[in-house]
């Protein structure tokens, strides 16, 4: 059970990472030439059974902060979107429809995690003999 819990914690914890680069993107959607980016999806089955690093995923600079002096951080999950339809005359490729549908779909995951976490919790509070909810 462990396991799981563990797997629910680094998939929630991933969720945060992909919200944070979404936000990225929304906030640099009228940023000439920024690329939109996504975090690299983890596999839960993997998190559930430890053999994942277990580290939590980071967003990294953007082209503009490289040429500010930012460094780019080691073993980052995040990639280019390919996802992206259209770009813009200008190089920036965001599409805010599609970003918040990505956000969307970040609280859909968020909200069928935070339950499972509930039951799990629920179940051991059971198998421990606790009434309290």
């Amino acid at each position: 059970m462990a396991g799981l819990l563990n797997g629910i914690t680094a998939a929630l914890r991933h969720l945060g990472a992909r919200q944070q680069v979404i936000a990225e993107n929304l906030a640099n959607a009228d940023t000439p030439g920024f690329k939109a980016r996504t975090l690299k999806a983890p596999d839960f089955a993997a998190l559930v059974n430890g053999s994942a690093t277990g580290q939590r995923p980071k967003a990294g600079p953007t082209e503009a902060m490289l040429a500010l002096g930012a460094r780019k951080r080691a073993n980052s999950a995040t990639i280019l979107d390919r996802s992206i339809q259209e770009t813009k005359p200008d190089g920036n490729n965001v599409t805010l429809e599609q970003q918040l549908l990505q956000m969307g779909e970040v609280q859909a995951d968020y909200a069928t995690l935070t339950s499972l976490y509930r039951k799990q919790m629920g179940l051991i509070r059971t198998a421990l003999g606790s009434r309290s909810a």
